[in-house]
């Protein structure tokens, strides 16, 4: 780190230190780590000077080494330089987890661009959204998104979109089992099509000779995500070189079993920070080895965790639980396994139980350790450690981050156990939200300290070991009669009932109480679902939760509906109960 940063560190007043009960709990892993302060590929290209025969990333059966990875990155580089990609443009990619999405992201980084991640399944109106957000001149995506790219183009600036096929990455007898299968489904690109083909745009790589590589340190910007905040609205974050190598230490650091060689499974996307930084950055920043998934289900993540023998493992809860009811997994040896991580969404208590017990069948020597974070620190910056576990935490912070609980929107800390809104600073922190300076000053303060503060909108507390505890998002706290009600308690509850698989829990608007609560439940195989098996789950909840809090009903579903990186999409459920009361009223006043 910086002298400017260790000063800062030790310089911070009494207060800072004494949030800092954990450093008994380190398990060894050091208070502060040393960053590196260049580029993202400058960090990777290092490593590949270390390990050039090791392998990079598995995809679909082939498999590419360090040395050649770099090549395709270098070739990569000089073809966005041909077209005219510039420093700090913004270059949006909209691709799953596959080698032509790697090769872009850091051929971005190399020629000084900010790579614009999104979702390749985003709606039409929401890529247009990000490439306007962006300014992006260039896109990269696949032929089968060419079509929804090419109906919005003309309400863009974009120059030129370059169009990748996982098929151009297969092996021959794969790529002849694709091309009968996914290859037959896509609608066929016009011939003249105004668009770049992966491999043509990789040959004007032979028209650039030089001036291709721009210096690039730790604090400049290098990727843009996307992420709700505490207001709701979608913003770009903007994250540097720097954040991401900090992560890559981190995530190391907090994992001392690891080793270069060691595998991954890339499942979780790319255009998230959970995938790309812990997944995809963290291991290629270290030597390590990704397995790259294009297209994620339970099925295919459990394939590959016994075909690899990986190492590691990350995902959100709902596939978790998943793969505790796939039958493949029944004989699957799991004793490869040096780390599980969950994030993205609230582990429940009881899952955390049955998955833990689910690895030990399964002859693993590793339980589930949660993590947490915001995309406004490209991902986790808080995790469970490896040598002690406390029943509902999150963990403790990563080296040189800080948590503080404070009175909602204020710099008041809050005393031990007692809740309040969750702070974090640290080597992670974003530079800024891209062209909303009033939100980025809301979110990201500076205290007396001296250090910058992002305010999360979540909830949570603080023991007196210095360990996380969550307890919600904010605006997603329920208030009943004046009583706060907190949906992730509920939904742990209703989860440890033996007819229910998952659930999520919201407020109704209700004329008399403000909100009323209601509860969703997916349940288990087997479980019958009639007006029994609902009193019977309301009556357990009756011995559970206080009468205030209790749901006023339980609706059943086959599935509960998930954002693109497999949340329960909670805010679907509160519009749809939005829409019968106003479908309702609007029958009343007919009649």
């Amino acid at each position: 780190m910086t002298v400017k940063e260790e000063t800062e560190i030790t310089e911070a007043p009494v207060e800072i230190t004494a949030k800092m009960p954990w450093k008994g709990h380190t398990g060894g892993v050091p208070l502060h780590l040393d960053y590196f302060e260049g580029s993202m590929f400058d960090k990777v290209e290092e490593i590949a000077g270390k390990y050039p025969h090791y392998i990079a990333f598995d995809f679909m059966g082939r498999s590419t080494t360090y040395s050649e990875m770099v090549a395709n990155i270098i070739k990569c580089a000089k073809a966005l330089k041909t077209i005219g990609i510039r420093e700090n443009d913004c270059v949006t990619i909209a691709m799953p987890n596959c080698p032509q999405a790697i090769y872009a992201f850091y051929a971005v980084n190399l020629v000084g661009g900010i790579a614009n991640m999104i979702h390749p399944l985003s709606a039409e109106k929401e890529i247009e959204f990000y490439l306007n957000e962006s300014e992006s001149i260039t896109a990269i995506t696949l032929d089968q998104f060419y079509h929804k790219f090419e109906r919005i183009r003309k309400n863009t600036k974009v120059v030129n979109i370059v169009i990748a096929s996982i098929k151009d990455e297969l092996s021959q007898p794969i790529k002849a089992g694709y091309m009968m299968t996914e290859g037959r489904k896509m609608e066929k690109i016009p011939k003249d099509a105004p668009v770049i083909r992966w491999r043509e745009f990789m040959d004007l790589s032979r028209h650039c000779f030089y001036n291709y590589r721009v210096k690039r340190i730790g604090k400049n910007p290098a990727v843009m995500l996307y992420s709700g905040g505490t207001t709701g609205t979608t913003k770009g974050i903007v994250l540097t070189n720097k954040n991401f190598n900090a992560l890559a230490a981190q995530i190391v650091a907090t994992n001392p079993m690891f080793q270069p060689g060691d595998r991954m499974l890339a499942a979780m996307p790319l255009f998230h920070g959970f995938g790309l930084g812990v997944c995809i950055h963290s291991m290629l920043a270290n030597g390590g080895r990704c397995i790259l998934i294009p297209r994620f289900t339970a099925k295919s993540y459990a394939k590959q965790i016994t075909k690899y023998r990986c190492n590691f493992i990350a995902g959100v809860p709902t596939l978790y639980e998943a793969l505790l009811r796939l039958p493949s997994m029944e004989n699957a040896n799991l004793s490869s396994l040096k780390g599980v991580f969950s994030g993205g969404d609230s582990l429940s208590i009881e899952l955390k139980k049955k998955f833990d017990q689910f690895l030990k069948d399964h002859k693993a020597t590793v339980q589930v350790r949660e993590g947490y974070g915001t995309t406004e620190t490209v991902t986790a910056c808080c995790l469970t450690p490896v040598h002690m576990y406390k029943e509902g935490s999150i963990g403790v912070p990563f080296p040189d981050t800080y948590i503080k609980i404070v009175e909602p929107g204020t710099d008041k800390e809050v005393p031990y156990g007692e809740e309040g809104e969750i702070l974090l600073a640290g080597p992670t922190v974003m530079k800024r939200y891209w062209n909303h300076p009033e939100e980025t000053a809301q979110t990201l303060r500076k205290h007396d300290d001296g250090l910058t503060w992002v305010y999360t909108g979540d909830l949570g507390t603080m023991d007196n070991e210095g360990f996380i505890y969550f307890k919600g998002r904010a605006k997603r706290m329920i208030i009943s009669s004046g009583y706060n009600i907190y949906p992730g308690q509920l939904e742990n509850i209703l989860d440890a009932n033996e007819y229910v698989q998952m659930s999520c829990v919201i407020g109704v608007p209700d004329a008399y109480k403000m909100q009323k609560v209601k509860a969703f439940v997916k349940l288990n195989p087997g479980v019958v679902k009639s007006e029994q098996t609902k009193q019977e789950i309301l009556d357990y909840c009756r011995k559970h939760i206080a009468k205030y809090a209790m749901p006023y009903d339980i609706e059943f579903r086959d599935e509960l509906p998930k954002t693109l990186v497999g949340k329960v999409a909670y805010r679907v459920l509160e519009e749809e109960e939005l829409a019968k009361i106003k479908a309702a009223e609007e029958e009343k006043k007919e009649a």
